[in-house]
Parts: structure tokens; sequence; C-alpha cells
């Protein structure tokens, strides 16, 4: 996304954020560190040639956190402005969690 779009975002009000505490922060950003590693030594065993089963084993694990940090993330956000939203009558949360479930089980 350009500067351009990001200001339209912005000014037409359709750009949501959310503020997180500082615990939740600091768990999703240390389960993307630890998948960066895991990225980076899949790279690395390939770059020595490792072999094929060992770098798909260790491409599940990658997978299965990335998997784990969806399923927190997605916790929270029912957790807070999920439930926050539907209290306030804004019922098309619901069609926005229900778009991003389908997005996430391709």
């Amino acid at each position: 996304m350009d500067e351009s779009q990001k200001m339209e975002m912005d000014q037409c009000g359709c750009h949501k954020t959310k503020e997180r505490s500082p615990e939740e922060y600091k768990r999703l950003v240390n389960r993307l560190n630890r998948i960066e590693g895991q990225i980076r030594g899949i790279r690395g065993m390939l770059e020595r040639n490792a072999y094929c089963p060992d770098i798909l084993a260790q491409a599940a694990a990658a997978n299965a956190a990335l998997n784990a940090f969806s399923r927190e993330l997605l916790s929270n956000h029912i957790r807070s402005c999920v439930v926050n939203d539907v209290r306030a009558g804004n019922d098309e949360t619901i069609d926005e969690l229900l778009n991003t479930l389908q997005k996430m089980m391709k």
C-alpha cells in the first residue's frame, strides 16, 4: 500500500487500529521473533544442503508456530474488539470476523 492509499484510509476513517497491552504486544512479538529465527534456520539448512526431510520437518514446525501466533491473535481479537463492537451494537464486526475466518481457512 502506497502513502496516498494510507492517507486516503486515514481520512475516510476506515483504517482500524488496536491498542494492545504491553504484555500482549510482548507475547506476540516474541512469537514472531522465534518464527523469524526458525525461517532463518531453514534457509541455513538449505544453504548447507541439509537432507530434504529434515528441512521439511523444520518448515512444518515454523508453520505450526505461525498458526499458534494466528490463534493467539484471533483469540485476543475476539475477546476484545469483537466483544466490544457487538456490545456497542456494531454487528458488522461479526461479518468481518467471519470473512477473516474464511481467509484463514483457505
